[in-house]
């Protein structure tokens, strides 16, 4: 029993990198047993991000794939379809990033799956829908960014395209997906039946770039020029002060007046280019530019005190270093240690968001390798003489035992 909304829901994982892993291990985290399939060379993230401490278990590649468990099967032979194909015999969900092509050559394809299990959700995470000219394209985040927008808005914003330091499609696109099958998991609680889901990409950031800044091209003809001119100023940033860097929020018009009077330019509430919400937005490269003045005279510490007493939205900025000493994550026990069986002490981001009726009690630790293959392969009936058999012509990897040695015997491969 893991508790958990998800609980009792077997996801058959078989993404690699970001996007998908990302997808996994929202359900995992939700209850779900997450049963991550890999190739004999592993998920790429286990070696391609810096940082580790031991092969094949990267930082980046802990993050993401806890709560799971690693099934190492080479499926390019057949005894490694077989156990697939046994593992996705009553699955409750199959997720995979690998282009449809692929799968199809696999005979891993919706089609074949749902004939085989009616109330599997098969979910595919592709770069590109199947409708359009760039189908299976293959594609990774920064691809993305470019085509759909986002390096075009730091042109805007800033004059030289950039691609955000974070693969934020990559988790844009996985948490749709992991949403896309709780929905998917609701309708067949109703109907019974299972169903395909397709999540593309460059569609999901396509909607969402453009909700954002699609704007007066909303209407046909367009009443104005695409871009949310606010968020494109360049001043839409941290502004310094005497001794660092704030952000700043005084959206609502009492909290423009109270800010003006922070700053010692009470005036500015009659002036007509900021006396309202919408006047602001007009005249938004003008608003940041006093913003950035009025904020330049005081310390960091003391407009934090001033505009929490005026209720201004207010923050401090954090570099990556203070956010794992922030003093609210800190209450909130956000990064908790975790002592890994083979890693040692770790620190892992805690799930932020809580269901009263129940989370995930049993908090499993990133697999290693292939680590959990014996035990899965056994509950789907494989005797040790067979695993041992699967092991010597490699279509399996990982601590396989042989029949002697017991069931407990063995190491990651």
């Amino acid at each position: 029993m893991t508790g958990g909304p998800l609980e009792g829901v077997r996801v058959i994982d078989l993404t690699s990198v970001v996007v998908g892993p990302i997808c996994t291990r929202t359900l995992a985290d939700q209850g779900a047993e997450v049963i991550k399939v890999e190739p004999p060379s592993g998920d790429l993230l286990r070696t391609m991000a810096r940082g580790s401490r031991n092969p094949g278990m990267s930082g980046k590649f802990i993050n993401f794939n806890r709560n799971k468990r690693s099934v190492c099967l080479d499926l390019k032979q057949p005894e490694g379809m077989e156990a697939m194909r046994r593992l996705l015999a009553d699955a409750d969900v199959f997720v995979s990033n690998v282009r449809p092509v692929a799968l199809e050559r696999l005979g891993l394809d919706h089609a074949t799956l749902l004939r085989s299990n009616p109330g599997l959700i098969y979910c595919g995470i592709l770069a590109f829908g199947s409708a359009g000219r760039y189908a299976n394209r293959p594609a990774y985040d920064p691809i993305i960014q470019s085509l759909s927008g986002v390096a075009a808005t730091f042109q805007r914003a800033t004059g030289e395209p950039r691609f955000v330091p974070m693969v934020m499609t990559d988790h844009v696109t996985g948490l749709i997906a992991a949403q896309s099958i709780g929905f998917a998991l609701f309708r067949r609680s109703r109907t019974g039946t299972g169903e395909a889901i397709e999540v593309p990409m460059f569609e999901n950031m396509a909607s969402f770039v453009m909700s954002e800044h699609m704007g007066p091209a909303t209407f046909d003809p367009p009443v104005g020029p695409t871009g949310d001119n606010r968020l494109l100023s360049p001043d839409y940033r941290p502004l310094a002060t005497k001794d660092g860097y704030i952000t700043v929020g005084p959206n609502t018009d009492a909290q423009a007046f109270a800010f003006f009077e922070a700053i010692d330019r009470a005036e500015l509430r009659h002036d007509p280019r900021f006396a309202s919400a919408a006047a602001r937005t007009a005249h938004a490269s003008e608003y940041f530019l006093i913003r950035a003045e009025g904020l330049a005279q005081r310390t960091t510490d003391e407009w934090l005190e001033i505009l929490g007493k005026l209720d201004v939205p207010a923050a401090r900025y954090n570099t990556l270093e203070d956010l794992m000493v922030d003093p609210h994550l800190q209450d909130a026990g956000f990064f908790q240690p975790e002592d890994h069986p083979t890693e040692g002490r770790i620190r892992r981001t805690k799930t932020p968001n809580h269901f009263s009726g129940g989370m995930r009690e049993d908090e499993l630790p990133a697999p290693r390798l292939g680590e959990n293959t014996q035990e899965v392969l056994r509950g789907l009936g494989y005797t040790d003489a067979q695993l041992d058999l699967l092991a010597s012509k490699g279509a399996i990897a990982g601590p396989v035992p042989s029949a002697a040695a017991g069931a407990g015997a063995g190491a990651a491969a």
